[in-house]
C-alpha cells in the first residue's frame, strides 16, 4: 500500500518535454486566479459559448464540440457506449489503441481488433479489408490519432475516408496526444468523433476533455437505447443550445484558463501550430538518427511524441534523473512492459520551440555523454 507523503511546496521547477502534460504560458496559469463565480451565472455562460465557438474556429470545424470536465478517456468510454450497439473494430498499435479495445471489452461490446506490432501503423487497406471481409457489423471503428507510446502518427485522414464508405459504421478518433499541434481537417475526412485532453498539445493545465461530435454521431446517439449520461453527446450538446453551460458543475478555474490559451492558439492559427510542431519533431528525429535511432516506423512518426529506440544501450532511467537535477529538465522513458528501458520519449507539443528542443538534447548528450 502506498505511503501517506505530505505536498511541502518546496520543490524545484522543471521544464516539461514530456508526452504531457506540458508547459504552460504564465498569462494562462493566471487567469485560473479570478473570484469564483457560479456555473449557472450569465458569466458562465459568456465563458462556456466564448470557449466552445473558439474551439470550433481554431479547429475550421462546422461540427459540434463539447467540453466537459474530465481527462480525455472519459470520451474513449462515452464515445463507445453513445454509437456501439454490439460490435466495434478497434485498430491497436500501441498502449493507447490497445486501451481502446479494453474500454470497449469493459463495456460488454463484441471487439475485434485489428493488431499492429508496436512501432507499426496502421494501414487504411487493412481497415477497408476488415470491414469487407468480417460478417459483423460494425457500429464503429476506432484508431489513436498519435499512439504515444511508440510515436506512431497514424493516417486518419486515410481511415477516415476508408470508413466513410461504410454509412452505417462511425468513425472514432482518440487524438488526445496530438490535436491542436498536429493538422487534420475533422469535417473533410469523416470522423464522426475526435477528442482530446487539454494538458497536451493544448498547452493547459489539466482537467478538461474536448470533443468534437458530427451531427450523424448525436444522431446516432438518439436512437439508441442506452448512451453515456455524463459523456452523452445528447445531454452536453442539448444543455448548450438550450443553456450555453456543461450539464454538471465545471472546473472553471480551468475553463478561464482554457479561454486565454485559446485566444493565443487563435492568433498562432491551426496551420501555424502545425508548422512549429512539424519543426520540432524534424529536429528531433534528426538528433534521434544521429544518435540513436526511432521506433516508429518510417513515414507514419509523431509530430507530438519521438519515441527513440535506446540503441546505445544507456541507462534510461539514470538519464533522465540525471537531467532532472542538472539541468531541471524532465523527459520520459518508454511506455509500458514492452519498451521500458528500451526507448525513451521526448514531448515536442505545447509551446515549445526547435530551439527548446535542442536545449533538452543537448543535456542528455552532455549527461549520457554522446
Amino acid at each position: 500500500m502506498t505511503d501517506g507523503r505530505e505536498y511541502t511546496d518546496d520543490y524545484d521547477e522543471k521544464t516539461l518535454y514530456i508526452p504531457g502534460p506540458t508547459e504552460v504560458r504564465e498569462d494562462v496559469i493566471e487567469a485560473m486566479a479570478q473570484p469564483m463565480f457560479g456555473h449557472r451565472m450569465d458569466r458562465m455562460t459568456d465563458l462556456y459559448t466564448t470557449i466552445v465557438e473558439d474551439t470550433k474556429q481554431f479547429l475550421g470545424t462546422d461540427n459540434d464540440v463539447v467540453v466537459l470536465t474530465a481527462s480525455g478517456t472519459e470520451f474513449m468510454e462515452s464515445s463507445i457506449l453513445n454509437l456501439v450497439d454490439e460490435d466495434v473494430l478497434v485498430t491497436t498499435c500501441g498502449s493507447f489503441s490497445e486501451r481502446q479495445a479494453d474500454v470497449a471489452e469493459r463495456l460488454g461490446k463484441r471487439v475485434d481488433t485489428l493488431e499492429y506490432e508496436w512501432g507499426k501503423a496502421v494501414k487504411p487497406e487493412d481497415v477497408r479489408e476488415a470491414l469487407e471481409e468480417s460478417d459483423a457489423e460494425y457500429d464503429a471503428v476506432t484508431c489513436v490519432m498519435n499512439e504515444s507510446s511508440t510515436g506512431v502518427r497514424n493516417p486518419i485522414e486515410e481511415i477516415g475516408d476508408v470508413v466513410a464508405e461504410f454509412p452505417e459504421t462511425y468513425f472514432v478518433v482518440d487524438a488526445v496526444s496530438a490535436l491542436g499541434g498536429d493538422y487534420v481537417d475533422i469535417d473533410r475526412h469523416g470522423i464522426d468523433v475526435i477528442f482530446t485532453s487539454v494538458q497536451k498539445a493544448f498547452a493547459m493545465p489539466p482537467g478538461l476533455a474536448v470533443c468534437v461530435v458530427s451531427d450523424d454521431a448525436y444522431e446516432r446517439e438518439l436512437g439508441k437505447d442506452s448512451a453515456s449520461w455524463y459523456g452523452g453527446f445528447q445531454r452536453s450538446l442539448d444543455y448548450y443550445d438550450r443553456k450555453g453551460q456543461t450539464h454538471s458543475t465545471p472546473a472553471i478555474p480551468v475553463m478561464l484558463a482554457y479561454r486565454k490559451q485559446m485566444k493565443h492558439m487563435i492568433e498562432e492559427g491551426h496551420e501555424g501550430r502545425d508548422e512549429r510542431h512539424r519543426e520540432m519533431a524534424e529536429y528531433t528525429r534528426e538528433w534521434a538518427h544521429e544518435h540513436f535511432d526511432t521506433f516508429s516506423e518510417e513515414g507514419y512518426e509523431s509530430q507530438t511524441v519521438s519515441c527513440i529506440e535506446n540503441t546505445r544501450g544507456i541507462d534510461v532511467a539514470a538519464t533522465i534523473d540525471a537531467v532532472s537535477e542538472e539541468y531541471d529538465m524532465v523527459f520520459s522513458n518508454g511506455y509500458g512492459s514492452q519498451l521500458g528501458e528500451e526507448t525513451f520519449r521526448i514531448g515536442h507539443m505545447g509551446e515549445h520551440d526547435a530551439e527548446s528542443i535542442r536545449a533538452l538534447t543537448d543535456a542528455i548528450e552532455d549527461v549520457a555523454g554522446l
